[in-house]
């Protein structure tokens, strides 16, 4: 199944979600950048939603789920 999210990209690579997303694992997507920047009120949506998804991130499922691409520095 394909779906689109909509979300904002700050220069620095940032990527921001303007909605919460659940995925059952991991998927592959793609990125499209369009040739605009977003409105004042999206932007601010973007950053107004961060709470909420840093929520959800910071539960132990997740972290278990990302542990295998956390890579140790060699000593």
């Amino acid at each position: 199944m394909l779906k689109t999210i909509e979300a904002v990209i700050d220069q620095d690579g940032t990527l921001r979600f303007l909605e919460p997303i659940q995925l059952p694992k991991f998927r592959r997507v793609l990125i499209t950048i369009l040739n605009e920047e977003p409105t004042d009120e999206l932007a601010n949506l973007a950053l107004l939603s961060e709470p909420a998804l840093a929520k959800d991130w910071a539960r132990p499922e997740e972290d278990t789920a990302w542990a295998h691409l956390v890579q140790l520095p060699s000593l």
